[in-house]
């Protein structure tokens, strides 16, 4: 652990002296010395002495070598605690720090001149400036501690930064005034930290992060659901009308670099098998709707397997908030607006209608909830092939939400649907997991009943944390419409296998070299096979136990 954090210390002052280089550049010609950062010669920036009645579990940075974070353990009440540990401030400094931040906000706003790509250098010439009018003289150890601050307020999310650059975070709740923010941690679960915001602060900083994001919200209008500009969604509550305890917020963060589905396979949310049939089954223009509740992987699940699109093919996506993110060329996003006191709101079902102009090959809604779900199947029955997202926690959850209102989707248009993921979030013994439950095949129309008939392709054992395969009516179909064998099928099935296996074992977590080599597979799939063939088979030799040269 202290390798680790020592190494990500390294790597953060890399990235410092090279941008103190380039505000050497911006200063060049005065009479203003601006030198580097060095540990050993200014000492450190922080200092943490631990949290009393916790032991240390872990510690890294999340913006070195300005803020680490400290996870402790209570053993005696059994729970983790975050900690953020940032800058210390003498009061000084912390009435310059105000100081500076009025002289550069200003500056910032009407300086024509101000270029937003050069934002760190600009900032740190900024301060030179300003200190210099001042007639203050600060050493460069606290030089560098009223820059990370300045810098947190002007291009970051002020107190909420550390979280929000902490990468084993997904979720972030503030439930008000004066209470612990709390955190979902990938490796600790929900975790209570130490940042709290105070009535004003904490007003201010939800109507920020609402006019960042282009929305309105105010005591009259104290709700609103919006993405913000790094694409993390966040949901935001003005005020104690709504939320008694005051101003709050959830933001769920956005992952630039989304999941494949080889690490879906790795963390055994699917296994092989699911994914070579759902690979298949997309590329042949099957339909299928991922379901579960909050929390539980569907969007991420969808937005994985739409890799397996066919290149080219013409792909159509429509969210209300954005968080799908296709590695594919031919791709047309459009997100829904909400008026604003200027022109029409433009709705999810005003998108899809639109999108049925475009000719999609494919099209992708976020998630479904009202309206414009018929459309969504009205698509669906003329061919186009559709994915999206419901919240339900069962098959027969989903038929039924679809059915009723506010949905109201006809029984004979549902049968145009082909393949429904449920999926959960759970536990497989001590650690928090999210698996997929089952996938189910419907069927059509029982005449005899009237109800709707559907199989079971998959399903998860929570015994033997595995995945049970059954027959499958959709593959029994894609041999058909391919005009294959069993055997034929099969080998198909095996060989896709064969290529997310290699993908795993070689941790291929990043999505573009994923998606070069599944349409590298569909342009060469027999040199694919070949190749990753060769490699697993070379890894079998050499990894198997007593197998000798």
């Amino acid at each position: 652990m202290a390798e680790d954090f020592l190494a990500g210390l390294d790597d953060g002052l890399d990235g410092l002296r090279q941008r103190a280089r380039r505000v050497v550049e911006v200063l060049q010609g005065s009479a203003v010395d601006v030198p580097e950062y060095d540990p050993q010669a200014h000492g450190s920036l922080v200092s943490f002495d631990g949290l009393d009645g916790f032991e240390e579990v872990d510690r890294y940075w999340v913006n070195a070598p300005y803020a680490f974070v400290f996870i402790g353990f209570d053993d005696e009440n059994d729970e983790h605690r975050y900690q953020v540990v940032e800058p210390h401030l003498d009061d000084f400094e912390q009435d310059l720090l105000d100081t500076l931040y009025d002289d550069i906000r200003d500056t910032l706003i009407y300086d024509a001149t101000y270029d937003p790509d050069d934002r760190e250098a600009v900032l740190k010439a900024q301060m030179q400036r300003l200190l210099s009018e001042y007639a203050v003289d600060i050493d460069p150890n606290a030089f560098y501690r009223l820059f990370y601050y300045l810098h947190r307020a002007f291009e970051g999310f002020e107190k909420l930064d550390p979280l929000m650059q902490d990468p084993h975070i997904e979720d972030i709740s503030c439930d008000g005034y004066e209470l612990p923010l709390f955190v979902y941690h990938t490796e600790y679960t929900d975790i209570e930290t130490n940042v709290s915001y105070g009535k004003q602060e904490l007003d201010s900083f939800v109507v920020r992060l609402a006019q960042q994001s282009g929305r309105h919200i105010s005591i009259g209008d104290p709700v609103t659901e919006t993405t913000l500009p790094d694409g993390s969604r966040a949901e935001l509550a003005l005020g104690d009308e709504v939320t008694p305890r005051g101003s709050a917020f959830t933001i769920r963060k956005y992952s630039e670099e989304p999941f494949t589905p080889a690490t879906l396979v790795d963390y055994n949310t699917f296994d092989l098998d699911q994914m070579a049939y759902l690979w298949l089954a997309i590329e042949s223009n099957k339909s299928l709707i991922f379901a579960g509740g909050t929390a539980s992987g569907k969007t991420t699940s969808m937005n994985a397997v739409s890799m397996f699109v066919p290149p080219r093919s013409k792909v159509l996506t429509i969210e209300d908030t954005r968080e799908l993110a296709l590695y594919h060329d031919n791709w047309l996003s459009s997100v829904t607006r909400e008026s604003g006191g200027g022109g029409d709101d433009i709705t999810m079902y005003d998108l899809l209608r639109s999108a049925l102009r475009h000719r999609p090959e494919y099209i992708v809604v976020g998630e479904v909830r009202g309206e414009e779900a018929m459309t969504l199947f009205q698509a669906m029955n003329t061919g186009h092939t559709t994915y999206s997202t419901m919240h339900a926690d069962s098959v027969q959850t989903v038929i039924n939400r679809l059915e009723n209102d506010p949905i109201n989707v006809p029984r004979a248009m549902i049968q145009s649907l082909d393949i429904l993921c449920v999926q959960t979030l759970t536990h497989v013994g001590d650690e928090r997991v999210r698996r997929n439950r089952v996938i189910a095949e419907i069927e059509g129309i029982d005449q005899r009943t009237g109800d709707l008939d559907y199989s079971t392709a998959f399903e998860w054992n929570a015994t033997s944390d595995s995945f049970d395969q059954r027959d499958s009516n959709v593959l029994d179909e894609i041999q058909e419409e391919r005009g294959w064998s069993r055997s034929e099928l099969l080998r198909e099935l095996q060989n896709r296998k064969a290529v997310l296996q290699y993908l795993v074992e070689q941790d291929v977590t990043d999505y573009r070299r994923f998606t070069a080599l599944v349409n590298e597979y569909y342009a060469q799939p027999e040199r694919v096979v070949d190749r990753v063939t060769e490699a697993l088979d070379a890894e079998v030799t050499v990894d198997a136990p007593g197998v000798t040269d």
